[in-house]
């Protein structure tokens, strides 16, 4: 049974890249034609390459192994978080900080203390402590949750990571690419698909072909947990998904480093 079919793929508009002008030479072998200024994606290709892509992760979870997907850009925000908690592994969907991977020692710290604070509201603390200082750590608790919530339960570092459009997650591609942390990644006709060690060309700008994509994914999560592949589930988003795709130029990279941790977890 195949992984995905040029249906689906062309249904979702995966097919659809960026305007001729717009394009990174190394995209061109997996570009189909030209067509009123914008390139049309080689489905084909993407085909194999989502099935590329999915038995690397199976492989991968088959030997123990995690997966974290990341994908900050307003279109796969909610993809990435509903996909990766359905298959358990973890994720990052509001803003990739500097040293999220080479200083991970200090995102633990930080996840350390969002537990803490969790107890704290479960054991009864909160009852206790004066109410100006409940809201300030109910404040504190909130932007820990925000930024590190998805990966709060993740031991040590990822042993694949899944990224929605390498320009936009480009600090968290240098990182993998400093710790050897091999990346799967959606790569649209403005992309370098040299970064990544298994790329899917396809449509990173339009919400349904986010949401394809990254819920092949997690099926992949999925079957090497219970060993047995899913059936599409896929729900065709509505209209109004479709409204809210944006061009990528709508949405800048927030470049950060190490000394943003702290100002990113602080008031």
């Amino acid at each position: 049974m195949s992984i995905i079919s040029m249906k689906q793929l062309l249904e979702a508009g995966v097919h659809f890249g960026h305007q001729t002008r717009r394009w990174n030479p190394k995209m061109a072998e997996y570009i189909y034609t030209e067509r009123n200024g914008i390139y049309i994606i080689d489905l084909q290709k993407s085909v194999v390459k989502v099935e590329e892509a999915y038995n690397a992760i199976k492989d991968v979870v088959a030997e123990g192994g995690t997966i974290l997907f990341v994908g900050t850009k307003k279109q796969a925000q909610d993809a990435i978080k509903a996909e990766a908690e359905r298959c358990g592994m973890f994720y990052v969907n509001e803003r990739w900080l500097g040293g999220m991977l080479t200083n991970f020692k200090t995102i633990k710290s930080r996840i350390d203390r969002l537990r803490e604070i969790e107890k704290m509201s479960e054991d009864g603390t909160f009852d206790v402590l004066p109410k100006k200082e409940v809201i300030k750590l109910k404040k504190e608790w909130e932007k820990l949750e925000r930024n590190l919530g998805g990966i709060k339960n993740m031991k040590k570092l990822p042993d694949i990571i899944f990224v929605v459009d390498p320009k936009k997650e480009r600090i968290c591609i240098q990182e993998a690419h400093t710790l050897g942390i091999p990346l799967i990644g959606i790569a649209d006709t403005n992309c370098d698909p040299e970064e990544l060690d298994y790329v899917i060309p396809g449509n990173d700008d339009a919400i349904r072909a986010v949401k394809l994509i990254v819920s092949k994914m997690a099926d992949a999560v999925i079957e090497a947990n219970q060993g047995v592949q899913l059936t599409d589930t896929t729900e065709e988003a509505s209209e109004a998904d479709d409204a809210e795709d944006l061009d990528e130029t709508d949405l800048e990279v927030a470049d950060t480093d190490d000394a943003d941790l702290e100002e990113a977890f602080t008031e």
